[in-house]
């Protein structure tokens, strides 16, 4: 659940480290959680950031689509990695670092995703532990067995190995 919760979240390249952070904190099991990270793939990637803006804006009292005045999502992502590579290299320079698109860029497109990625998130993630569940019990299961049926063949082995050192005796 943790790592399928996290994939809801803008925090791009922390997602294992966000999972297994909420693994611990929620004491679970941190593999699962990091390899449930992987719900967040190239298909579901855009599902997934439409879905939590979208429920961003609504949980915040914004408006999506006609009434956006700052531009399109791309231009938004545009316009702070511009901004980023000015403030840059105006570290270098006598150029005057302009916060104005990385602004719009947290105000509109990731403090949205933030928290609009909650709800979807926790749904979501609880959906895909009750669907994992019987598959994981199942596999514990049939795994259990097949420990249980090679400790048989083990001790059958050592007896037979007993039973014929007495014979040689």
């Amino acid at each position: 659940m943790a790592g399928v919760f996290t994939t809801f979240t803008p925090f791009f390249g922390l997602h294992f480290v966000i999972a297994a952070l909420v693994a611990f904190v929620v004491r679970g099991n941190m593999l699962a959680a990091l390899l449930s990270t992987f719900f967040g793939n190239p298909l579901t990637y855009v599902p997934i950031a439409m879905t939590s803006l979208r429920t961003g804006y609504w949980m915040l009292g914004l408006e999506w689509g006609r009434g956006n005045v700052h531009g399109s999502l791309g231009e938004k992502f545009g316009d702070a990695w511009s901004d980023l590579h000015h403030n840059f290299l105006a570290m270098f320079t006598s150029a005057t670092p302009d916060w104005h698109g990385l602004r719009l860029f947290y105000d509109e497109v990731f403090f949205p995703f933030m928290i609009g990625g909650i709800i979807p998130g926790i749904v979501v993630g609880i959906i895909c532990y009750y669907i994992s569940l019987p598959l994981i019990r199942a596999y514990q299961h049939r795994r259990k067995g097949a420990i249980k049926a090679k400790l048989a063949a083990l001790k059958k082995m050592a007896q037979a190995k007993a039973d014929e050192l007495r014979k040689h005796d």
